[in-house]
Parts: structure tokens; C-alpha cells; sequence
């Protein structure tokens, strides 16, 4: 026994493993492009479209018959051709009947086929009818006259045809997609009329260039009302190299105060574009519009109302950022992959795909012509040897009456073939009767001209090309339409800043002392008064407005931004601004800045080291933070103090044990980031052991007064007592008035405006 299985396994090829996957993936990978994923440029069809289609010719379901259930249409494609599955077969059936995704449509459906909203919303083939559109007979038309190749099908009981004899560029006018192994295929639909001038005026000048037949050409035909944007430019690069994209934005009009969308971009929802734009309202990110209503019906497919809040409102730009932000704007990659003739896949430019196109063509039409030449003068050969009959018909008859071989006699007597002879001996007695001969004469000169006229055309390449530019004028006429995507020139689509599309409001953003935020609406807010937390109080309000950032400082020395018209009411006690971003741990926020880009700060360490910084370095959309103050190991941030005028403000810093220090706000540098230049000298040894600090600082202007609180006593220096403590940044200071030398707040009194 174990001697049969070695004879057994020394019968078996032996191969390494890796040469073997090599061969069977690379034998995978041709399979999916050649007869899968890929159309072929002679009908522009894939192999299971093509079947789909010759099933149902067979079946009869021609444009003029009766619909019969797609189950029945599927399950002889799959019996007798496509031996896959049922489901993939019969939503390329699918695709091939909805208007809203072929330009020329192949099936005609009758049923639920889907929608514009949910394409695979179609019903179950048991439910559906189908059958051949009008359109269908472009491919099909001369398959039986001699014009196509036939290959056995998957289990070779049947032939099909491997290429439909297409009477125009499929390939152009439908379009198709697909996705190969290692390649794919994106094929946009084109105008059956610009593509059919495009051949004839290739035909007429063989040596035509892509930017010559982009003149008839203009760029693709989608099957909706939306418009092309591209610029021409763009589109004739695309032709001329086989790769490019095309971009497509929605029509809309103004009626009646509101925007009103009548065509959606190729293959988008409705449902879905309405979606994007409510969820950007509920965001908060659409304040002008009002409402939303989808009016759509059997009468208008597409109709869309969207309704601003106020007649002030500009549509244009409110539609130029829907454009910039929903699927009102789309963009359709372009990639002109196709087999050719010589059956390998390949990105050809336009003028290739015409040519190509047209090379196929003129050998189909010349076996369609061969084959009919072919066929003529076989009835001719036969109908010569009936009329020899008719005129001898006398001797036919005794020849057959006498003789033992009667077809042997006759071949010989009037030198005719076995066909000739054959339809002779087939002869009914009625065909005997006078008026035949004249019938068959009147048909046999009929035959001899349309002989001559057949040997003329395959004779002459002016006669072939005159009769393809003929035939394919002819189907432009039967089948052609009006472009459905116009090509308009437009502007680019922009998106309106987030911060423009929030109302300009004064507010104060108030900040507790455990890290609690709100915003309150106006600048006249008393935040003492305002409700906190049981051991909660306020630590810093700032005052801004709705459309600006409110950027947090916490005691690492890291900045955070966030919209302030994001922040929760005042109504409340707000919520932790740690829930908002991811400080390091152990961080807790030490302040509050808000302003315009160009705003300055004053931002310091309590180790007494600051800077002057921007508003806008401070911004970081990164919920982990900005480094901006470096802070010595021990030392806490201070609240930043905003600069009003950078360069004729002054700065007062006061130590933890009373010592204050004035100096010039020009002495401090504007960085971006870093620790900063020395504010005011503390010991190194009293800072290491915290017996002395920078409790505060603040900018003031020329004639402001400081208000000093320690406790509950506070005190208000006056300018004239505020030039006692003026010094060079980096001194000690003086030492402010007994009981004032525990300060813990300080902030900035404004002169009042002179009238």
C-alpha cells in the first residue's frame, strides 16, 4: 500500500510554494482585469453586462416585447453564461436600467429599480420586470450577420458572443467603473451626439488632435442637470492625458426669499445632503438659515428648500459654503482605463479611444459586409441554376422521369454545382409555374446589384468610411439628446470662516478658582455676583466677544483654545474646562485671555520671569495643549495681565511679602514662547522655600490707579503714589504701606474719559 502512494505522489507535480502562489495570484489578477473589472473598448461592456444583454436577446425580450420577470432574465444568465452569483448578477442588471445612473440606459424596467436617494433601494428580482430598451439594438443589431467572434460559454454546451458589434463608442457614452487588482477603471458617460461628431470629424481627418476633437467634445454628459465646473483647461488635460477629475456643484435658484436645489451632483442623495446641512445647524455652525424642507416629487425629482433666517442675508455666499462643505459640490475621479484591441488594459488619451474605436468598427462593418456579399452570391449561384431550370424545364423533367441518377445526369448536362443541382431536385410543382420565373429573374438582378454595390464598398475606404459616418449619423438621430450637464464657468467654492458665522456679541467669560467656565452675555456683568460652587469663587473674568476664542493658561504653562460661543450659559455654574481638553495631570487653569490676533499679554511665572506674547501664538486647536511659559519647578503661572498700549504701558509686580516694582512695558521682548526675562528680584533661597514670590502683576496705562486688595482691607494707589515704586525691570521694589503687604489681587482702575 504505501508503495501505490509513492507511485501516486512522484505522478503529482512538484513546485516550491512561492512560485506556485506567484502563478495562481497573477493568474487571479489577469482573470479580474480581462474578464471582470475592466470594459473592452470594442463595446465599452464588462463581460457580465454583456451577457446580461445577449441573455436577453435570446430570451426575446427585445424594446417592442412584453416585460418578463428579471428572476427568469437572471437565471439564464447565470445557467447558461455568467456562472456567479444571483445577487451581483442582477444589480448589474439593476444599474443598467436606472436612468439616474447610465446616460443611455440598456434595460427598461418596470417596478421598483431605485432611486436617485438609495440606488440599491430596488426591489427583489422576483418582483421586477425587465426587458431591452430601444438603445440595446446599438449593440446588438448585427450580431447575427457575420460580425462577431464566438466562444464557447462556461461549460461549453453554448456559444456566446465575446464582443457585441457595437454601432457607436459605448465605452464613451455610458462610462463605467471598476476596480481591478492593482488597477482601476473610471469612465465618465459622455453626449451620444458630441461623441458621434467627434468619430465623424475622425474619420474625415484621420490625423485629428485631442484639442481638435475636444472642439465636438466638450467634456462629459452625466445623467443629471447638475453643472460641470472643471475648467476647460483642466477637462482637455484630462483628454489628453487619460487621467484627471471632473467637479460637479448642484443647481439652485431664488424663489421667494428662499434657496431652492433643483439638481444634485451625479449619484448624490438628497436625503443625505440635507443631513450635512442639519447637522451643521444643529452645530451651531448655520445661524442664517432657518429651516430645511425637501419638496420632492414624481413631477420635480429634485427639490430642495432651504430657508434663511432673514432677507439680509447673502445666498450667494451661504450657498458658496454649502458648496465647500456638503456633497452640493462633488468631485469624480477620471481614469480612461479600458481593454483594447490587442486585449491588454491601457490608459488611452481620447483621440486613441476614437481611433481604436473606430478600427473595430470598420472591420465589424467589413464582415457584416463580407458576410452578406457572401450569402448574396450564394442565392445568386442558386437562383442561376433555377433559371437554368426554368428555361430547360422540359428536359429537367425527363431527366428526372428517366434517368437512374438524375442529379448526375443534370450536373453534367447543364454543367451546374451540387448545390445548384440540390435546390433544383427540392423543387415544389406550384414553384413550376410561369409568374416563378419572372419572380426569380426580378430577384436575381435585384441580388447582382446589391453584389456589385457590396464589392464597391469593401473595394473602396472612402466608400467604408462614407457608410460608417452614414450609420453612425443615422443612430445619433434615432438615439441621440440635448447635453443634460451644462459646462458652466464658476467661481471656487468657500467655506465662511466658523468665526464670521457666529453673531458679533459682547460677553464675559468667567473662571472659577477650581476650573469651572461660562459665558455671560454683555461687558456690564458683576461676576462676584454671580452664583458658584459650594467652595467655589471667581478667580478671573475677561471680556470679549461671541465670534472670538477664549484661551485657557494652566499652571504647566500650556495654552488652550476653544470657540467662547461654545461655552455653557451663565444661567449656570458653567462646567470644568478640563472636560474640554487634556491637561498633564496635577494641572490646574490659572487664567483666561480673549482678543483679536494682533492682541497683546503680558504672561509670567510667579518665579518672577514673563514675556509679552500675541493672542494669536496662543491658539492651538491640539487638545493636549500649546507650550508657551516655561515655569520653573516649584512656580506657579499668574493670571496674564492684557497690554493696552505695548508701547507706553507700564507693568507693577509685587512680591508675596509686600515689595512692588514698576517699570516700562518696552523692556520686556514679544515671544512666542519660552520663560521669559526677569520681572522683579526675589532671593533664589526665598523662592526655593516659598518665603517669597511674584503674587501679581498688571499693565496699566499712564493715569490709571491700582487697586490692591489683601483680605478684606484694599487700598488704591493714585498715579502721583504709583511713581514712588518706578524702577528698571529686575529690582527689588519698594515695600508697600503696613497691612497692604499680603496682597492677593490687583487690578487696573481706568481713568475716566474726559468729555
Amino acid at each position: 500500500m504505501s508503495k501505490n502512494l509513492t507511485l501516486d505522489f512522484e505522478q503529482n507535480e512538484s513546485r516550491p510554494i512561492h512560485v506556485f502562489t506567484e502563478q495562481a495570484y497573477l493568474d487571479y489578477s489577469m482573470y479580474v482585469i480581462l474578464d471582470r473589472a475592466l470594459p473592452h473598448i470594442g463595446d465599452g461592456l464588462k463581460p457580465v453586462q454583456r451577457r446580461i444583454i445577449y441573455a436577453m436577446s435570446e430570451l426575446g425580450l427585445k424594446a417592442g416585447a412584453k416585460y418578463k420577470k428579471s428572476a427568469r432574465t437572471i437565471g439564464d444568465v447565470i445557467g447558461k453564461f455568467h456562472p456567479h452569483g444571483d445577487s451581483a448578477c442582477y444589480e448589474a442588471m439593476v444599474l443598467m436600467a436606472q436612468d439616474f445612473s447610465y446616460r443611455y440606459p440598456l434595460v427598461d424596467g418596470q417596478g421598483n429599480w431605485g432611486s436617485m436617494d438609495d440606488p440599491k433601494s430596488f426591489a427583489a428580482m422576483r418582483y421586477t420586470e425587465a426587458k431591452l430598451r430601444a438603445y440595446a439594438d446599438v449593440l446588438l443589431g448585427e450580431v447575427t450577420q457575420g460580425t462577431v467572434d464566438w466562444v464557447p460559454n462556461f461549460d461549453g454546451t453554448l456559444d456566446e458572443p465575446k464582443l457585441l458589434p457595437a454601432r457607436l463608442p459605448n465605452v464613451l457614452l455610458n462610462g463605467t467603473t471598476g476596480i481591478a487588482v492593482g488597477m482601476a477603471t473610471d469612465i465618465p458617460p459622455h453626449n451620444l451626439r458630441e461623441v458621434a461628431t467627434a468619430c465623424i470629424r475622425m474619420l474625415d481627418e484621420p490625423k485629428s488632435t485631442v484639442k481638435e476633437l475636444f472642439e465636438h467634445i466638450q467634456g462629459p454628459d452625466y445623467p443629471v442637470a447638475a453643472e460641470i465646473i472643471t475648467p476647460r483647461a483642466e477637462i482637455l488635460q484630462m483628454y489628453e492625458t487619460g487621467y484627471g477629475s471632473i467637479k460637479m456643484r448642484a443647481v439652485w435658484e431664488k424663489e421667494e426669499g428662499n434657496i431652492v436645489i433643483t439638481a444634485l451632483p451625479y449619484q448624490c442623495s438628497g436625503n443625505r445632503i440635507l443631513e450635512q446641512i442639519a447637522g451643521q445647524m444643529n452645530a451651531k455652525k448655520l445661524p442664517m438659515l432657518e429651516d430645511l424642507r425637501d419638496e420632492s416629487d414624481h413631477e420635480n425629482p429634485t427639490r430642495l428648500v432651504l430657508i434663511p433666517r432673514s432677507n439680509r442675508i447673502d445666498l450667494d455666499d451661504l450657498m458658496s459654503h454649502l458648496f465647500a462643505t456638503t456633497d452640493l459640490e462633488k468631485s469624480y475621479r477620471v481614469n480612461l482605463n479600458m481593454i483594447g484591441l490587442d486585449g491588454r488594459p491601457q490608459v488611452k488619451n481620447l483621440r486613441d479611444i476614437i481611433k481604436e474605436w473606430l478600427e473595430y468598427r470598420t472591420e465589424t462593418v467589413r464582415r457584416r459586409l463580407q458576410y452578406r456579399l457572401d450569402k448574396v452570391e450564394a442565392d445568386i449561384h442558386l437562383l442561376e441554376g433555377l433559371m437554368i431550370a426554368y428555361l430547360n424545364i422540359d428536359e429537367v423533367i425527363r431527366i428526372i422521369r428517366q434517368e437512374d441518377d438524375p442529379k448526375a445526369v443534370m450536373m453534367k448536362r447543364f454543367k451546374l454545382s451540387d448545390l445548384q443541382t440540390e435546390a433544383i431536385l427540392n423543387l415544389r410543382l406550384r414553384k413550376l409555374a410561369k409568374l416563378e420565373e419572372f419572380q426569380i429573374k426580378g430577384e436575381l438582378d435585384n441580388l447582382s446589384e446589391e453584389s456589385k454595390a457590396l464589392q464597391q464598398i469593401l473595394g473602396s475606404a472612402s466608400r467604408m468610411k462614407t457608410l460608417i459616418k452614414k450609420e453612425i449619423m443615422a443612430d445619433a438621430e434615432a438615439h441621440g439628446d440635448k447635453r443634460r450637464s451644462p459646462l458652466v464657468k464658476r467661481e471656487e467654492a468657500k467655506a465662511i470662516n466658523e468665526a464670521e458665522l457666529v453673531p458679533t456679541e459682547p460677553v464675559t467669560v468667567v473662571l472659577s478658582q477650581k476650573g469651572w467656565v461660562r459665558a455671560a452675555k454683555g461687558h456690564e456683568i458683576e461676576a462676584e455676583a454671580l452664583t458658584y460652587r459650594a467652595g467655589d469663587e471667581l478667580k478671573q473674568a475677561v471680556k470679549g466677544k461671541s465670534n472670538q476664542s477664549a484661551v485657557f493658561i494652566d499652571s504647566t504653562g500650556r495654552s488652550y483654545s476653544i470657540p467662547a460661543h461654545t461655552l455653557p450659559s451663565a444661567r449656570g455654574n458653567g462646567e470644568p474646562i478640563a472636560s474640554r481638553f487634556t491637561p498633564p495631570d496635577g494641572a490646574t487653569f490659572a487664567g483666561v485671555m480673549m482678543g483679536e490676533p494682533e492682541t497683546i499679554y503680558l504672561v509670567a511665572s510667579d518665579a518672577g520671569y514673563g514675556f509679552k506674547v500675541k493672542f494669536e501664538e496662543l491658539h492651538t486647536r491640539n487638545k493636549n495643549g500649546k507650550a508657551v511659559l516655561s515655569v520653573p519647578s516649584g512656580s506657579n503661572v499668574l493670571i496674564p495681565s492684557l497690554v493696552f498700549d505695548p508701547d507706553q504701558d507700564f507693568v507693577a509686580a509685587i512680591s508675596s511679602i509686600g515689595r512692588m516694582l514698576v517699570m516700562d512695558i518696552k523692556e520686556f521682548p514679544l515671544l512666542g514662547k519660552g520663560k521669559g526675562l526677569k520681572i522683579i528680584q526675589i532671593p533664589p533661597a526665598k523662592l526655593k522655600t516659598r518665603e517669597e514670590y511674584m503674587s501679581a502683576i498688571a499693565c496699566f496705562s499712564e493715569g490709571d490707579s491700582l487697586l490692591l486688595q489683601a483680605g478684606k482691607r484694599q487700598i488704591t494707589l493714585k498715579p502721583e503714589i504709583i511713581n514712588n515704586f518706578y524702577g528698571e525691570r529686575g529690582l527689588r521694589g519698594n515695600m508697600l504701606p503696613q497691612g497692604f503687604r499680603q496682597i492677593s489681587t490687583m487690578t487696573v482702575v481706568k481713568e475716566p474719559v474726559k468729555e
